[in-house]
Order: C-alpha cells, then structure tokens, then sequence
C-alpha cells in the first residue's frame, strides 16, 4: 500500500486505522498456489479472522484451518446456503480444525460436522472417540523448531516414535486416522525444520504401512515466513527444497496440504496511526500514538514481531521512542526509531503488519481498536 493512499485513508477515517489491501491477499494467494502446486492451502484463520479476508480466501478456492469453534462458523457462515450435501463435502475437504487439544463441548458440536480434526496423545483420542466419533483424525508430530519465531513443539506434538502406537490406539476406538500433521514454528526461516518434519513424517507412513495403516494426507502445517526484512529467504527456495523432498518421499496419490497464514496475510496489512503527545524524556524524543500494544502492535507481545514505524514527511531523524495511548509502560511499540522531529497531529505508519495484529487488539484501559479499512476488494 503506497504512502498516499494510507495518508488519504486516514485523513478520510481517522485514526488509529488499520488498512487491508485485498489485491495483495490474492497475490500471495497466487504464489503460494504457484510454487506449491501439489499443495492444497488451508488458510489459517487465526492469523487474521477477519470476515472479509476470510470470504477472499473462500472465493479463490481456498480451504480453512481452524482452532476454535468461532473460527471455524466464521468460515461456515460462507457455506451455510449450500444443499446438504455440498456443505458436508466442503467441510470434509477444505476445513480442518488444527487445534490438537478440544474441549469437550467443542467435539459435541463438531461432530455432525464430520470434520478432519487433529491429535496428539492418547487422551484426545478418548475424548474424540466419546463426542465425536465421526471425526476423520490427523496425528501432530511434535518435529524441530529451531530457529522460528514461535516454538510450538513444547506444546503440542506426539514423539514420533509414539506415532504408530497412538494410531493403532485410535483404530482400537473406533477412530480412522487420515494421516500425519506437523508444524515447524511460526515464521520459520530454517527450511532444515520442514526437512527434518518431511523425512519424520514418512518414516512414520512407511511404520504405518507395515502395521496395516494405510495413510493418505500429509499436512505440512504452517510457519512459512513473512518477508519482514532482507533476512528472511526467499519462498520460491523454500518451496524449491520442499517440493522436493515430496515428491521424492511421497507418491502423488497422497494427498498434500499446508496451513499458511502468516504468508498470505502479513504483506496486506497496514496501520497508520496519529501522534497525540510528544516529549523528551532522558534525552530522547519520545512520541505518543493513539495505536499500540494492545491494539494492532499486540503482535509485539503476542508474536515477538518487531514493527517498524515509518513517517510520512522526511527530514534529518533521530533515535526516536514511540509509545502506544494507555497508561500502561508495557504499552510501548519501540525505544528506537529513527524519525524525524514530527508535531503533534501528524502521522506514523507500519507496514507488513497484517498477521498476528488486529486478531488480538483489545479494549483494555477503555481504547477500542483500530477502526478496519478494506481496499482492492
């Protein structure tokens, strides 16, 4: 999104605004399709629940992971006009509810469903078997995440030498598992991490076949980067190494599917925001926004995302605080920016800050969240 057009949006809506460009979700929706054409992609919701992101994904084919149940009837809400039949079909093939651990009133109602739901420990299997038997079961392995920006695999993940076993126990209940899950990390930038996960996950297909358990799907999961800076790799040699390793471990009758988020929504995200108070504190010119942590910055604390804040007007800069409106000091979005000596009125901006933003912004201390602009729609 150029500079003009977010300073013409917020002059138009005020501030705080958070702006998403619907042009660049279809073109990361694209290349993601381009370099993974065997891959179907399961956007994942939580990264930015949003409607009208979500209906974007949907009208380009798209398919949905979802975590909880209001993820997951924000989806449905664009399916529930279909016949029966059609509904069902979607649910089974593009939705997949990617939260390995489910309250039981979560199955309950997922159950007429028939959904495709992930596990990984022989407790869910229990819980599934009892309030929704009539899931479909992919097993999370728990596989490296080094070097992510988020560490996941402390949380969920079965061993994989547990894998075969907790498949066997799911058949001992009356359960199909489908296949194998696994997810690397958020923002992974070591594609060592897929490799590993790719060579564990058909390790575990080969032990599964010799055992009777014929797998047909794969998911790969999420954690492909957002190109926040220089440093992260490119995604066509991401994709490169991946597809390799696929096709040379996994014959094209399964069934291959990944959960981008992060990728496909970061770059369309904007937000601009006002300068409501100025000081020097220490020495340091430090700027008050009426934006911040707990509203489209909460990726600060929640992702351990760094957002650079841009100013519309050039001139000499300086090292810069800039701190968001409550009266909390965890509310503080950088102690150093380089920018220029603005006045109160003006604006700052970030870009690249569609993932993991405005899904968490919350009302705390009385200040709503930012109003949400769609452009390009």
């Amino acid at each position: 999104m150029n500079k003009k057009t977010l300073l013409h949006l917020a002059k138009t809506h005020g501030t705080p605004l958070f702006v998403i460009d619907h042009a660049e979700l279809r073109k990361n929706y694209a290349l993601f399709r381009k370099h993974f054409p065997r891959v179907q992609a399961y956007y994942a919701v939580k990264v930015n629940s949003d409607p009208s992101v979500v209906e974007t994904f949907y009208k380009l084919g798209g398919s949905f992971d979802v975590a909880s149940m209001q993820e997951f009837h924000t989806v449905y809400h664009f399916i529930e006009g279909l016949p029966p039949q059609e509904r069902q079909d979607f649910i089974w093939d593009k939705i997949i509810y990617a939260n390995p651990i489910k309250p039981t009133e979560t199955l309950q109602e997922l159950d007429r469903y028939k959904p495709l739901v992930t596990f990984d420990n022989e407790e869910e299997v229990k819980k599934i078997a009892k309030h929704a038997p009539h899931a479909g079961l992919a097993l999370r392995l728990r596989v490296p995440n080094t070097g992510s920006m988020v560490e996941l695999s402390s949380k969920f993940g079965a061993l994989p030498g547990e894998a075969v076993q907790l498949i066997t126990c799911a058949h001992d209940h009356g359960l199909t598992v489908e296949g194998i899950s696994f997810h690397v990390g958020s923002q992974c930038t070591n594609p060592e991490n897929y490799i590993q996960a790719i060579h564990l996950s058909a390790g575990i297909f080969a032990e599964a076949k010799s055992r009777g358990f014929d797998l047909q799907l794969l998911d790969i999961g999420g954690g492909f980067p957002a190109a926040y800076d220089a440093s992260v790799p490119k995604f066509a040699t991401l994709a490169k190494k991946l597809n390799h390793e696929l096709d040379r471990l996994f014959p094209k009758s399964i069934e291959i599917l990944a959960e981008p988020g992060r990728f496909l929504v970061a770059s369309a995200g904007s937000a601009v925001s006002k300068i409501i108070g100025k000081a020097v504190r220490n020495d340091k010119l430090c700027y008050y926004v009426d934006d911040g942590v707990y509203h489209t910055y909460s990726g600060i604390i929640f992702d351990h995302c760094t957002y650079r804040m841009k100013s519309f007007k050039s001139g000499p800069t300086q090292l810069c605080a800039v701190f968001g409106p409550t009266c909390d000091a965890l509310d503080t979005i950088s102690l150093a920016e380089q920018l220029p000596d603005l006045k109160i009125g003006d604006y700052l901006y970030s870009d690249t800050i569609g993932a993991y933003s405005a899904a968490s912004s919350t009302h705390f201390n009385g200040f709503p969240p930012a109003k949400v602009v769609h452009v390009n729609r």
